[in-house]
């Protein structure tokens, strides 16, 4: 390790900086090995603030001259900074340092891409760049001057000076140094404009190297929709004169806000129909404008401290789903969130990782950018909106924005507006942010004289640092059905607050079906003794579209279940009822194609762990697999029609309804493959005209253990464009059989093409690897040691990469004794690496002592 002791930090140590930073002028003169950064920053002791202490955060930097006031100094320098004896009036702080981008391997700070200069400064990289006060509530006006011989110049806010060899760039709009951003390359810019609701125009840039010039005009479409949805929904104009993006092919993120220039990884802002599937371009449309709508739930209002990143993450990716959810399909994203959280954030909540919304302390903030935060985050802001109401969020929001506009805000602050614009208590739901872990709701009902009752009951199950919990306010949107399919009470929110409380509903004729958790109300683990027949029906007469779909997923976990643990025969009932499903054409053809897919083998893992079993990865799959057999055999003719008749003809278009019916027709050829011994797979393939036929033909086929043919065809062909490879690596190893995944995966890491430096390239290999859970856990232990070499090896370079992967270990005790003391030895091994990062050391120690 690199400290022996590393450092915790606190929330309740929070302190203000002793200083306040006027503004702040840079000068970049850009070099390989050798680049020159000189700062003029004026500084004024902050009334606020107790500790007058001057300290600048620096690392990895050789300082040339540091001066204050115009006279030389000599600081106090150490390995996180410099220390200095400062005026207790107004005074202005010069200095020079020197870094060398080509050289800086992590991709945090200042470093280079293939020839291009670009940055990456949340949360913590712009003291790799100079010497500065790097935390996000110092904000500041920024000047910056840029002195290359190459081309594009590229800086925050709005273009000052654009000479030869000479760019200056002006940002009038404070902000902390993590959303500084600084790009310079050899790049072309895809252009258009956007006039905003107020009439002033936006000039708009996709910056990127002209090979992939082609690849920009979903993006920049995508950007346009952004602006205006959040002019209409939130009210929020773009305030500065251009908005660029550029595409680095090296980046450890998907992308980053920095206000005016968004540096984008490759994968998310790139798009062409031969080269990205339809979840590519959705996921493309989600990232541009998250990272948009950050320019006022992030930039304008930061966050005070790192401990509330939620509040601009949470708020964000609230805001990204519901642009996407008016874009295509609600009820389909909002299915595709709750399998998103389930399978990571449930199984973050209920591993040694869990951590509440707003941690309470941490070593490396880098390793709590997590679902956790992102994604549980979102869920609590969807709650707080369900609670109080549409008009009441609105009023909220617009109150947040006048109030907090250019400062750093916290969660009070956030919870403050609500109580004040509503006049609702909220110190109860504020536990969301504090309490870790996922609660559980059991649900028990009883009718009687036309009463019919429904008691709900709240269990907090103790995770790291929280034995014991509070009851919490949880959100539980329930509809009631008649016994023929008539709804007869509309969603009706109720609030459970406390352990246990009875909900009544009076002047029912008969005992009615309950749809309980409807639209996925709370991020929660429902309890419901229901049986088989009624989950059938609720699948047939549900009109709430999450529960209808919940309906057939929880048929076909039991179905499941019951064929791992009592090797039973594949469920009939269910069957029918999945077949009768997929036939209705009432349904959308997306939200068909979830009807389509199968719990995974890692969500059977957890939930047969959750009851108390010992999971067994290769038996799981097996009876998955002997399940997909059953249902492609028995809707063969189904599938068939659906197959044919949901074609999409003409040219591409990834448009929602183009793409829900290619979801279909590709969920339908996963089965017909299952049968047809590939024959429909292999023609789909050689006629495919876009990525996402090919791409679903050449998985069928990888599924049932052909396509080497085409796997060679398909190198051949896109052997040059590094983002289509991305796919051919992860394809082979996500997809292999579980016997064959480590070896598969050790044999790609000697191709010629894999460059594990590349953060995309890493991930696409290990990523697919880790996520063929039974392929990943062979009982031999080879999908473990493989993955802790290359982390060891990888750690070296890119910290941040390796930590993140490293989770893939994190469910390591759910396991069989053997497979245990397998990964426990891969993760000490880890751990006893010498000059390990910080960044590892804390995810590996977390996991290790639980």
């Amino acid at each position: 390790m690199k400290d022996a002791t590393p450092q915790t930090i606190y929330l309740s140590d929070y302190k203000p900086f002793g200083y306040i930073v006027e503004a702040v002028e840079l000068t970049f003169r850009l070099h390989p090995t050798q680049t020159r950064v000189i700062s003029k920053i004026k500084f004024s002791p902050n009334p606020d603030a107790k500790d007058g202490e001057f300290f600048l955060h620096g690392e990895n930097m050789t300082l040339i001259s540091a001066k204050i006031n115009g006279a030389d100094i000599s600081p106090e320098i150490s390995a996180e900074g410099l220390r200095a004896n400062a005026p207790n009036d107004p005074f202005v702080w010069e200095s020079e340092v020197e870094i060398s981008p080509e050289t800086n391997t992590a991709l945090e700070g200042l470093y280079m891409s293939n020839g291009m200069y670009c940055t990456q400064c949340e949360a913590e990289g712009f003291r790799k760049i100079t010497y500065y006060p790097d935390r996000p509530d110092v904000m500041s006006v920024f000047t910056v001057r840029i002195e290359s011989d190459l081309p594009v110049l590229l800086s925050n806010g709005n273009p000052v000076k654009m000479d030869n060899g000479v760019a200056e760039w002006h940002d009038p709009w404070p902000k902390p140094a993590y959303l500084f951003a600084l790009v310079a390359g050899e790049l072309v810019n895809y252009s258009g404009d956007f006039t905003t609701m107020s009439g002033k125009k936006v000039d708009l840039n996709i910056w990127v190297r002209e090979a992939d010039l082609g690849k920009c005009a979903f993006g920049l479409e995508a950007l346009k929709r952004s602006m205006k949805w959040d002019e209409d929904v939130y009210g929020r104009e773009y305030d500065l004169d251009v908005f660029n993006i550029v595409a680095v092919d090296d980046f450890n993120m998907g992308a980053m806000e920095n206000k005016g220039l968004n540096i984008f990884n490759s994968s998310c802002v790139l798009a062409s129909p031969e080269t990205s599937t339809d979840a590519n371009f959705e996921r493309i449309e989600a990232i541009i404008a998250h990272e948009y709508f950050h320019n006022w739930t992030g930039n304008r209002i930061t966050c005070r401290d790192w401990f509330q990143l939620c509040l601009k993450e949470g708020l964000t990716v609230f805001r990204d789903q519901s642009f996407t959810g008016d874009m295509r399909s609600h009820a389909v994203k909002r299915i595709d969130d709750a399998i998103m959280l389930r399978a990571r954030q449930f199984r973050e909540d209920q591993g040694p990782l869990a951590h509440p919304v707003r941690p309470e302390s941490f070593v490396e903030i880098n390793n709590f950018y997590t679902v956790t935060v992102y994604e549980k985050g979102a869920e609590v802001i969807g709650m707080l909106k369900r609670l109080v109401g549409d008009e009441a969020y609105k009023k909220a929001l617009d109150l947040y924005f006048d109030r907090h506009d250019g400062e750093a805000a916290t969660i009070e602050d956030w919870i403050k507006v609500f109580e004040d614009s509503t006049g609702r208590d909220l110190s109860q739901f504020k536990l969301w942010y504090s309490q870790a872990g996922t609660p559980h709701v059991h649900v028990s009902d009883s009718f009687e004289d036309g009463t019919y009752a429904l008691t709900l009951r709240q269990v907090h199950k103790p995770s790291p640092g929280q034995d014991t919990k509070k009851p919490m306010v949880i959100p539980v949107a329930v509809g009631l059905l008649s016994p023929n399919g008539d709804e007869i009470v509309p969603t009706t929110v109720l609030e459970l607050t406390e352990e246990e409380q009875t909900f009544t509903f009076d002047g029912l004729g008969a005992k009615p079906i309950p749809s309980v958790l409807r639209d996925f109300s709370a991020p929660v683990v429902l309890h419901i003794d229901q049986s088989d027949k009624d989950r059938e029906f609720l699948l047939a007469h549900d009109t709430d579209a999450f529960n209808k779909w919940e309906a057939g997923r929880t048929l076909a976990r039991n179905t499941l279940i019951d064929m791992i643990t009592n090797n039973a025969e594949p469920n009939a009932d269910f069957l029918a009822a999945l077949e009768s499903a997929i036939k209705d054409e009432s349904l959308e053809p997306a939200f068909r194609a979830l009807l389509l897919g199968l719990p995974s083998v890692d969500d059977l893992a957890q939930t047969l762990a959750g009851a108390g079993e010992t999971p067994d990865p290769w038996e799981i799959h097996a009876e998955r697999d002997r399940l997909k057999r059953a249902i492609a055999e028995h809707c063969n003719d189904t599938l068939a029609d659906l197959y044919f008749a949901h074609q999409v003809q003409g040219e591409y278009s990834p448009d929602a309804v183009s793409s829900g019916k290619r979801s279909l027709t590709n969920a339908a050829l996963a089965y017909i493959t299952l049968v047809d011994g590939g024959q429909t797979a292999q023609r789909q393939f050689a006629a495919a005209n876009n990525m996402t036929q090919e791409l679903a033909a050449l998985s069928a086929l990888i599924t049932i253990g052909m396509g080497e043919e085409e796997l060679t065809d398909f190198h051949h062909r896109w052997q040059n464009d590094r983002l289509v490879m991305d796919k051919w690596f992860s394809l082979q190893t996500a997809l292999a059989a579980p016997e064959d995944a480590s070896g598969i995966a050790r044999r790609l890491t000697e191709h010629a093409a894999f460059d594990w430096k590349n953060p995309n390239r890493f991930r696409s290999l290990f990523g697919g690897l880790t996520s063929n859970t039974a392929g990943f856990h062979n009982p031999d232990g080879s999908g473990y040691a493989l993955l802790a070499d290359w982390l060891i090896k990888l750690d070296a370079i890119n910290p941040q990469t390796t930590a993140r992967m490293t989770t893939a270990f994190d469910t390591w005790k759910r396991y069989d004794a053997e497979r245990q003391a397998q990964m426990r030895g891969e993760l000490e091994r880890i751990l006893g690496t010498e000059n390990l990062s910080r960044d590892t050391y804390e995810m590996v120690s977390r996991m290790l002592k639980a």
